[in-house]
């Protein structure tokens, strides 16, 4: 019964996606993408043990063996870096003047002791309906996916109106210390030029039944930024306390800092997102949702929902959290040092120095200094939702996943995306991987997806891709 219900299905797909001509119909080869999944998913690529080189070479063998030419697959290395190997590959369409389309994910994984995992974290789990393992979601599921359409559309002799690009790129998980794709747009800037990219950054929600309701499309995302907050004193003998101290300024500043709002700021993308929560969010938070989309919108409605789901507030406005502190010298003496790290994430289009500024205007102490790196991808700006955008979404989406709503978002973390959005290149999350209210458990112990979710998003991304390659200009 199974067996037809997935025959059936599969034939519905095909009637309402047309492919092109050279293409005989697409052969699942669900059992090659599990090997293929496996294998990638189990090289550990830590930045601690880890070697996204070895990742990168294992994914060009495979493409190698499919027959694309070896001229259109480069390994590449940073020479101080020799295991944050990046993979690019380019599949060959018919029209040289049009610009390609780049698919964009990356092979580094968070760190995992085995101590704490139920199971081995670099040992690929199949369990109870899951895929348990560190990457199994993020980001090796589209790593995965985007690897095996090539090596597909290869093998059904599919030729595409315009290039494929491929970027399988180290160093996302800890671009404090390097990132792929930062380097090669600064190294080999023409390996990702593109007229537009998909890469991580959105899913899909499933309800309490398993049932998908949601496809999101994710377009901009904030800028990741750190601020020191620090302020010094000559100290002393903690016997003569006095009047001021490092260590409660600081803490004074911070609750400050705590107690803030920065004013709700929807651009067109989280506009239309809240728009989406009035057919999908709980009753109870419809009338606070539509206050926040009136202008100006409701604070007191913002607060409530708020309570409901820390992430809508972190979609209508800039956010700053203290993360870290550190103070004192000695358990006997008055502190010479108090500091803190207060993480925000910014708003598209923000500038780094007006959060700086406002921080330090919630605080009111001069003394208080205020120091920060500016990040390289927080000029990023949000791109356009265009109809050649989302269209091939709402078609291919519905074949597979008939009424599911299409929902435009906006990252609230950060993702390689800010930096080709920075560079010029349209950036969009899309992986048509869903989960359910739980998520993934990325970056947390015991990582999983839904199995049914990789191989539905394995075929909404061969899909899409399709459409998008051949599309016009």
């Amino acid at each position: 019964m199974k067996q037809n219900r997935l025959a059936a299905a599969l034939a519905a797909v095909s009637t309402a996606i047309a492919l092109p001509a050279a293409a005989k119909g697409p052969d699942t080869g669900e059992a090659a993408f599990r090997a293929l999944y496996k294998e990638l998913v189990e090289i550990n690529t830590t930045l601690s043990v880890g070697s996204c080189t070895e990742a990168a070479n294992a994914m060009q063998k495979r493409l190698l063996a499919a027959g694309i030419p070896a001229a259109d697959l480069q390994v590449l290395v940073p020479r101080e870096w020799p295991k944050q190997g990046n993979l690019v590959a380019t599949y060959r369409g018919t029209d040289p003047k049009a610009e390609p389309i780049l698919l964009l994910a990356h092979l580094d994984v968070v760190e995992a002791r085995r101590e704490d995992w139920t199971r081995d974290p670099f040992t690929l789990t199949e369990e109870g309906g899951w895929f348990y393992a560190r990457g199994a979601s993020d980001d090796k599921a589209m790593a995965a996916a985007f690897v095996d359409s090539l090596i597909r559309y290869r093998k059904e002799g599919f030729r595409p109106r315009r290039d494929i690009k491929l970027a399988l790129t180290c160093g996302e998980e800890t671009s404090e210390t390097f990132n792929g794709v930062s380097w090669l747009i600064e190294h080999h800037p023409e390996t990702l030029k593109a007229a537009f990219a998909l890469n991580e950054g959105a899913g899909g929600e499933l309800d309490a039944d398993g049932k998908p309701i949601a496809l999101q499309i994710q377009a901009g995302e904030k800028a990741y930024q750190d601020f020191t907050l620090e302020i010094t004193d000559p100290g002393g003998h903690s016997s003569r306390p006095k009047k001021t101290n490092p260590i409660y300024r600081l803490s004074a500043g911070l609750d400050k800092i705590g107690a803030y709002r920065f004013p709700i700021q929807l651009n067109d993308v989280t506009r239309a997102y809240f728009r989406s929560q009035l057919e999908l969010a709980p009753a109870a938070a419809v009338d606070d949702l539509k206050a926040i989309l009136r202008d100006p919108p409701d604070e007191a409605a913002a607060e409530r929902l708020w309570d409901i789901n820390p992430g809508w507030n972190s979609m209508m406005r800039t956010t700053c959290v203290a993360t870290m502190v550190e103070a004192g010298h000695a358990p006997n003496a008055l502190p010479q040092r108090a500091r803190a790290n207060v993480n925000c994430r910014i708003l598209p289009g923000v500038p780094m120095e007006t959060v700086k500024n406002t921080l330090s205007h919630a605080m009111g102490d001069d003394g208080i200094a205020i120091t920060g790196v500016e990040d390289p991808g927080s000029k990023s700006k949000a791109p356009t939702l265009s109809p050649q955008v989302t269209d091939p979404v709402r078609k291919v989406a519905e074949a597979i996943w008939p009424g599911v709503a299409i929902v435009p978002t906006m990252s609230t973390g950060a993702t390689d995306g800010r930096f080709l959005n920075a560079a010029g290149t349209p950036t969009y999350g899309l992986s048509g991987m869903f989960h359910d209210a739980e998520g993934s458990r990325a970056h947390g112990l015991n990582e999983r997806i839904r199995v049914k979710s990789l191989l539905d998003g394995r075929r909404f991304l061969y899909e899409v891709v399709k459409r998008y390659a051949d599309g016009v200009e």
